[in-house]
């Protein structure tokens, strides 16, 4: 039984590392200053307002003393042990000397996607450790499957609206219970308290389930890519910075480009994200020389289409994005180097390690960068490069040898359209000093004399007659 209990302990610990827990930030609890518009919690001679129509959820923590509240027509209060409200005994307060109108700021504009309102955890909760490793836009807000907690003992409402129906994730922890099942989930939305936390035309959907593939799952928020952007950029008048490199990289599922190194890896059904990224960590990102370098590494799911313009199909592949801290010519230099280890490692430890060719763009500050576009390849896309050199080699050799005289290539003659505009081939011998006859263009009825025949059967020293068009041979036979 022991060992069994150990075992078990194993199989979470490695579970819990797997798996991604993302915690949402804001809340509406009422001892929260910036939930109010005075910046500050009321005090016992304010008069609290909540606006009537909006919809709301508060959690109070401690007991309150105030001179009037007037509460939303649709809204809870929850309450700790020990909290609640009393009515303003006169007394003095330090810090209320003269009374206001507090109200409540609207928490309505809280979008489930706006990777600002939202960070990576340790399963308990804590913010995880500054690390090296960073995500793509699209992967800070919670993928399909992750864990979302909702700190205990705070109130929150939250916008899901989505391009998609449905929007699914491994479990959601909020008022410190984990709902990891479907039935349990489906529970809670029925209860008082799920419709004023959650608002908008999507609907959250706990699964249960972990990514089924060691080789990693797509995020599944590309559908909303736009809703993340605008959350970054459009809605709060930010900008991209300026990139300090020519032909800057785009990451797939990041709103602004970079510059540093993408590499994008195809892979086999050997391949194991969670190991690669580790083996990553550890023989490379921990180098002292690259201390200053950042990294990004997950499966996308890269759009295939039809000259360019018609979506066709997506490929999945592995895509490393790797940034530092460089600037000026420097910018994205260091990120290139350690680009180039990773894919020296893949040309020597890629088929063991389920990879079986790698991608790699640049884009850096310095002028003697390789450019963006420019491919490393590896160990099996050499194979292709050794082809066609041996192409190229055997075609030298044939016009060689065809210079040389020593191999004859058969003839081979086109038909040309303009062959068959030509005018029909003189029967006579060509004559410097002829001349075009207009007269002699127009054909002669076409009666079989014999003549013709006669003419091809006359021997070379013949004399050669011609058909005189003014000649009428029935004046001759009368």
């Amino acid at each position: 039984m022991k060992c069994l209990f150990l075992l078990l302990r194993v199989l979470q610990l490695l579970a819990a590392a797997v798996a991604v827990y993302k915690q949402w930030i804001p809340n509406t609890n009422f001892e929260t200053a910036s939930n109010w518009d005075k910046g500050r919690v009321p005090c016992a001679s304010d008069v609290v307002h909540f606006e009537k129509n909006k919809v709301v959820s508060v959690f109070v923590r401690s007991p309150h003393m105030l001179t009037d509240m007037y509460l939303p027509l649709n809204g809870e209060l929850v309450l700790a042990s020990g909290a609640g409200f009393a009515a303003f005994d006169g007394s003095w307060d330090p810090g209320c000397d003269s009374g206001a109108t507090v109200r409540f700021a609207d928490a309505e504009h809280h979008a489930w996607f706006d990777p600002m309102l939202w960070q990576a955890v340790l399963p308990s909760g804590e913010l995880e450790p500054g690390r090296r490793i960073f995500s793509v836009d699209e992967e800070n807000v919670p993928c399909r499957y992750d864990d979302v907690i909702f700190q205990p003992e705070t109130s929150f409402r939250v916008n899901v609206d989505s391009s998609r129906r449905v929007i699914h994730l491994r479990s959601i922890s909020l008022m410190g219970q984990e709902l990891s099942s479907p039935e349990a989930w489906a529970g809670y939305l029925r209860g008082p308290s799920a419709p004023l936390q959650f608002h908008g035309n999507g609907t959250l959907q706990v699964t249960g389930t972990g990514c089924p593939d060691k080789s990693g799952c797509a995020c599944g928020n590309a559908l909303d890519g736009h809703r993340i952007c605008m959350a970054l950029l459009g809605a709060s008048g930010r900008q991209c910075p300026t990139p300090a490199c020519r032909s800057p990289l785009q990451p797939l599922g990041h709103c602004c480009k970079v510059c540093g190194a993408m590499i994008n890896l195809d892979f086999t059904p050997d391949f194991d994200l969670q190991k690669y990224r580790d083996r990553l960590v550890q023989t490379l990102l921990s180098q002292p020389k690259y201390a200053g370098v950042r990294m990004a590494i997950s499966k996308v799911h890269k759009e295939q289409t039809f000259l360019g313009v018609i979506p066709r199909s997506s490929t999945p592949l592995i895509q490393i994005v790797l940034i530092d801290d460089e600037v000026g010519a420097q910018t994205g230099t260091t990120a290139e180097q350690m680009a180039a280890d990773v894919m020296e490692d893949i040309a020597q430890h890629g088929e063991a390690l389920g990879i079986s060719s790698g991608k790699m763009e640049v884009a850096t500050g310095s002028t003697f960068s390789r450019p963006a576009g420019s491919h490393a390849l590896s160990r099996i896309t050499a194979g292709t490069v050794l082809g066609l050199l041996f192409g190229l080699l055997l075609l030298g050799g044939i016009l060689f040898l065809y210079r040389k005289g020593k191999l004859r290539l058969p003839a081979l003659r086109l038909p040309r359209p303009w062959d068959r505009a030509e005018d029909p081939v003189s029967l006579g011998p060509a004559s410097d000093k002829g001349f075009d006859n207009p007269m002699f263009a127009v054909e002669p009825p076409s009666i079989d004399t014999g003549e013709d025949r006669l003419q091809d059967m006359a021997p070379k020293d013949h004399q050669v007659f011609y058909l005189n068009p003014l000649y009428d041979a029935s004046e001759t036979e009368t």
